[in-house]
């Protein structure tokens, strides 16, 4: 499943996030904003358990999550999801996994990779800004797989119709979640019209 989230407030954000001149600071609020809001449509499956409890009025049934949530920002980039995500599910695990893309083939190359235990029962969310080409998305999917991981969450900000076929094609049981798709990649393996290089514009590195 694809799903994207055309929320007035995520656009709005996104806008000012995608101009040039927008700053670090500003860039990285707005991101952190965004992942808060996208979490609340994320989130809207997760399943539930039935516990009774005592209000001051009366006894009564509530109901909790009744499985773990673990968060993969693919880094670096996707650390700047992170922290909106867990303001909404503040119980939730954080793994990591870092790949870099190698600029002349443009494939994803993990350098690290650490995970929570037991992730076979938990909602796993990947998380990452863009979906550009699909293949590190891809492969962290088979990363957290290949520990266990059955219920995954691909949760991204700008996609690419080709990085979106990639993970279809060979995650067809992941859903994916973006803030918008956008029309292409360029030459180069770059979203267009996107917003430049989200790791660079988040940590002010370029």
């Amino acid at each position: 499943m694809l799903q994207v989230l055309n929320h007035p407030l995520i656009t709005h954000k996104l806008t000012h996030m995608r101009k040039k001149e927008t700053t670090t600071k500003d860039f990285r609020e707005n991101l952190d904003e965004i992942a808060e809001l996208m979490a609340y449509e994320v989130c809207r499956d997760l399943p539930v358990k039935p516990v009774e409890i005592e209000t001051p009025m009366a006894k009564t049934t509530g109901y909790e999550l009744s499985r773990e949530v673990v968060i993969v920002p693919i880094l670096r980039a996707g650390i700047g999801l992170l922290d909106g995500i867990r303001r909404l599910v503040p119980t939730a695990k954080v793994g990591f996994i870092g790949m870099y893309r190698n600029e002349e083939t443009l494939e994803p190359v993990e350098y690290f990779a650490k995970f929570p235990k037991n992730l076979e029962e938990a909602i796993t969310m990947i998380v990452d800004p863009m979906l550009a080409t699909g293949g590190s998305a891809c492969d962290a999917i088979t990363a957290v797989k290949n520990r266990g991981a059955k219920n995954i969450k691909l949760v991204c900000l700008v996609g690419a119709p080709e990085g979106v076929k990639a993970v279809q094609e060979a995650h067809p049981d992941v859903d994916i979640y973006l803030a918008a798709l956008d029309e292409k990649l360029n030459e180069i393996g770059y979203i267009v019209p996107g917003l430049g290089d989200a790791g660079d514009r988040i940590f002010g590195t370029k």
